[in-house]
């Protein structure tokens, strides 16, 4: 990616929304270890409004603060002129290291604390969040402007992710921005809501323009079940501080794990592990040489781990599953759930932003499409008894980005394309809400500069770009 004269590498994440960058001026510890092109900033594009960052749940707590700035920003041959983001001045979050400089947040704009900081800058803290939703095409995050703007063929992107361990290959790693990648057709995706948060449940205030709309916070989605080995999972007892009506999963490209309430991961791993069923202190480990099969049941359909994703990476002999405990849900953070960079080693992931300002007229959805090869067990095995015969240890690659691909066709006339296929009225029905007590940043006039969002980093993986942009 671009930035103003900068070209630097950042991490993929959809459980956030702002795009911030390693700036010259960060002489933290961890911005002292980067290797990172760091951007390079200017005293007259500062917009006067600064953010303090925070994410990671309660026992992966990083953060990242800042000046916000504007500056160009262009990213597989489509610029945004005057894109507000973050030049961190100071971090301990380990985003900047292994080749990256930052984040490139993928989430919807009402988790944005750019656009916040620059909205209450500009409006000198509004009361109402008309300013905030009619202002998110020039003010809001990359992607949401590129949506809003009109130049994308349709409001989304698609997200896979490389194995970069234990059997290196599988999928692509690639960003694809406007449509689905070349070859992939709706149809062979499962569509399914993203869930809505109403102001009771941490959600943003709707506009006087849009009073009767129900607004994204992030990229979740329903998840009715959880099986590991076909064996379906119990349902989770730690309802954390609210009353969540239905399991959901946080889909989040930043995550480097598998995340879930803290009694079903503990029940899982008593499965697979005999050495933590007898010892609950002891670490969780089992046979590399077993596979053992993961499956998110969403939409009506089974989206499985590829038992290579499923173990960690380093000895050969004797694993770890790339599952671990997570917080519980609590207001404005109704799931219980966190599908991180396995389930994208595994799946194809299409996210649809729909219509922005009013979702009620077309909503925001996931699509998901499976990639696991049916013999992925077998795969694991071959993979394990080349790691055996070449030292023990699984190979491991870190690459940054390569240069990226742009297509951009220019229409001689306007053109239309078919969106999605809207989730069914009894698919949107499941989406239950709760009540809890944290508001969004919207919520406050304010837009309090500290937010957790649900995101825990994982280091930079090998990615190409490519972008099809319709300039209508």
């Amino acid at each position: 990616m671009q930035l103003g004269n900068s070209t630097t590498s950042l991490i993929l994440d959809t459980g956030s929304s702002d795009l911030w960058v390693m700036s010259d001026q960060c002489t933290t510890g961890t911005c002292d270890s980067s290797t990172s092109v760091p951007y390079i900033t200017q005293p007259n594009r500062r917009s006067g409004g600064e953010v303090h960052m925070k994410f990671g749940d309660s026992k992966t707590r990083t953060h990242a603060a800042g000046p916000v700035v504007f500056d160009t920003v262009s990213v597989a041959g489509i610029s945004m002129a005057d894109q507000p983001f973050a030049a961190i001045n100071e971090t301990d979050s380990s985003a900047v290291l292994n080749g990256g400089a930052g984040i490139f947040g993928l989430g919807f704009p009402s988790q944005s604390l750019v656009e916040a900081a620059v909205i209450n800058n500009k409006f000198d803290k509004p009361e109402t969040t008309d300013v905030f939703v009619a202002n998110t095409a020039s003010a809001g995050p990359l992607i949401a402007r590129m949506a809003m703007s009109g130049e994308l063929e349709q409001p989304m992107f698609a997200i896979t992710l490389q194995r970069s361990t234990v059997d290196i290959g599988g999928n692509e790693g690639a960003l694809t921005v406007g449509r689905l990648p070349t070859g992939v057709d709706n149809s062979s995706l499962t569509w399914v809501p993203v869930r809505l948060y109403g102001p009771a449940h941490g959600g943003q205030d709707p506009p006087s323009f849009a009073a009767d709309e129900v607004y994204p916070l992030r990229w979740e989605v329903p998840l009715e079940a959880v099986y590991l080995d076909d064996e379906k999972l119990p349902d989770t007892n730690l309802t954390g501080d609210v009353n969540a009506k239905g399991l959901s999963a946080l889909i989040d490209s930043g995550n480097s794990l598998l995340r879930g309430p803290e009694d079903v991961v503990d029940h899982a791993l008593r499965m697979i592990s005999t050495q933590f069923a007898a010892d609950p202190s002891a670490d969780p480990t089992f046979p590399c040489s077993t596979p053992h099969s993961l499956s998110f049941q969403i939409g009506g359909q089974m989206f499985p781990i590829d038992p290579r994703d499923f173990v960690s990476r380093g000895d050969a002999t004797n694993c770890t599953a790339r599952l671990i405990p997570t917080d519980a849900p609590h207001r404005a953070h109704l799931h219980s759930w966190s599908l991180g960079a396995p389930f994208f080693r595994s799946n194809l992931v299409a996210f649809y932003f729909g219509n922005l300002t009013h979702p009620s007229v077309d909503p925001p959805r996931i699509g998901f499409l499976n990639t696991v090869p049916s013999n992925a067990g077998q795969l694991l095995r071959d993979a394990v008894q080349n790691a055996t015969a070449n030292g023990g240890r699984f190979p491991s690659t870190l690459e940054a980005a390569p240069p990226v691909m742009a297509t951009i066709h220019l229409p001689a006339t306007p053109m239309t394309t078919t969106p999605p296929p809207a989730p069914t009225v009894h698919t949107q029905l499941r989406l239950g809400l709760a009540t809890g007590s944290t508001p969004s940043p919207r919520q406050a006039s304010a837009a309090s500069s500290s937010f957790a969002s649900s995101v825990w980093f994982s280091v930079v993986l090998s990615f190409t770009v490519g972008l099809s942009v319709v300039v209508f």
